[in-house]
């Protein structure tokens, strides 16, 4: 079978799906997520699950994997019949947080209610936020991820029925993070769509952990779109701590609206994965706002992580940064595409992009691509990328003072993914990752851990 053919059976196969499912998807959803549906099935029939000829997707070919024909879909909510919270112990137990748990997509009916939130603070089940808070919920959902422009942003606005929803109110600050468990597991293999959307009005701060694992060694594959609004001077935090086994496939999608003097960091860290891809996509629409995309990615075996990422300067006097960090050991491979536009009326951007790359074997590969499109002079812009083996002479120089070279060599990896680390401002949540980090360098955590079910790799 050609890889057209196969391609537009695929794509046939996914629409049909939708067409047969359609009063699956409907039952119990509100109005506006069910009027989205059927134009997003149409922009994913226009566009195709995107392969190697997809200029954003050029580095993971997702044909291959949505080529799989066995995965259960989760068209409604499963009941567990054990506690998961008894079940999953988190890799940062001493973190003190708000704590919701999601399983397969679907909000978790055994989380506890969050008494000791801030007045005025939801965070809740997008489902049930949808249907109690039609108004606020319908103003941003679909606005700030496009299903014109992506197709797996396409799929999932035709697919989406539960998620998580955070609001925070104006001026509220949230001391506290609000960390959100996302497991994927069951007995089968198993696809799930989530959908999540963070509100956060003027002058409020809030903090948001994702951590990502399974508890079963079934294949998995979600994508799981978070789309998040941040008001004139807020200031947010997302973290993604991704860390599955290495058969599942985690499709990430945040996209971010930035108003005026907002302050948005984002840290992406890819301990582990079978095929990780992310899309961060930020818009700055409005003066003087900044943001901060961070990413590191630790693979070994046959491991794949690749990140795009798309930061729009809409509006003069702003400030982007973009740091991500590959570290590729055995057969992995890894990609990133990074791309800064500066528009007309942009004056005085600053925006900064570089992606740092080592390989520890011939057989790893790194494939990278910063770009900058700039319609206007004045502004401050620079990228840059490199792809390269541990320095030679900066282990030379361990080794001469006395240190093994096995450790001199975890010695210079743990500088080399540092830079990323440092700038986690959760303080609990920044050791614990360092000894994660640590410990993935050493080849102690050759699988996802911190779990009961110890599922093999």
């Amino acid at each position: 079978m050609t890889e057209a053919k196969r391609n537009t059976e695929i794509n046939q196969r996914l629409a049909n799906l939708f067409e047969s499912n359609i009063h699956l998807l409907e039952n119990g959803s509100a109005g506006f997520m069910n009027a989205a549906r059927k134009p997003a099935i149409q922009a994913f029939r226009k566009q195709g699950i995107p392969d190697f000829k997809t200029e954003n997707y050029k580095y993971t070919d997702l044909s291959k994997i949505f080529a799989n024909e066995n995965y259960r879909r989760v068209f409604a909510y499963e009941d567990s019949n054990v506690n998961l919270h008894e079940l999953f112990q988190c890799d940062v137990p001493e973190l003190d947080t708000y704590l919701v748990m999601l399983t397969n997509g679907w909000y978790y009916s055994g989380n506890q209610q969050l008494v000791s939130l801030p007045k005025g603070v939801i965070v809740t089940s997008l489902r049930q936020a949808a249907v109690e808070y039609p108004e606020l919920v319908e103003k941003y959902y679909g606005k700030m991820a496009d299903p014109e422009k992506d197709p797996l942003i396409a799929l999932n606005t035709a697919f989406a029925q539960d998620g998580v929803f955070i609001y925070v109110p104006r001026s509220v600050v949230i001391e506290k993070p609000i960390q959100i468990i996302e497991l994927m597991q069951g007995a089968q293999d198993t696809y799930a769509t989530q959908r999540n959307l963070v509100i956060a009005e003027e002058n409020s701060q809030v903090k948001v952990i994702f951590c990502d694992h399974t508890l079963d060694p079934q294949d998995y594959m979600v994508n799981n779109l978070t789309e998040a609004h941040v008001g004139e001077s807020a200031v947010v935090d997302f973290y993604n701590l991704q860390n599955q086994h290495n058969k599942a496939v985690n499709l990430t999608g945040l996209y971010i609206r930035q108003e005026r003097n907002s302050n948005v960091l984002t840290n992406t860290l890819s301990l582990h994965g079978g095929i990780v891809r992310n899309n961060l996509n930020v818009l700055i629409d409005g003066d003087h706002a900044e943001a901060n995309l961070y990413g590191l990615a630790l693979t070994d075996k046959n491991q794949h992580v690749d990140n795009f990422t798309f930061v729009e300067h809409a509006y003069p006097d702003c400030q982007s940064n973009q740091l991500f960090k590959n570290v590729l050991d055995d057969q992995a491979s890894g990609g990133f595409t990074g791309r800064i536009h500066v528009g007309r009326g942009a004056h005085g951007t600053l925006a900064y992009q570089r992606n740092n790359n080592v390989l520890l074997t011939n057989s790893a590969k790194m494939n990278t691509k910063p770009q900058l499109v700039i319609d206007n002079d004045d502004v401050k812009c620079s990228h840059g990328a490199t792809v390269g083996r541990i320095d030679e002479d900066a282990l030379f120089y361990l080794k001469s003072r006395g240190i093994g070279e096995r450790e001199a060599r975890l010695m210079l990896m743990y500088a080399f993914a540092h830079e990323v680390l440092q700038e986690v401002r959760v303080e609990k949540l920044g050791e614990r990752i360092d000894e994660l980090v640590n410990k993935r360098l050493r080849g102690e955590v050759s699988k996802c851990h911190s779990c009961v079910m110890d599922c093999e790799s």
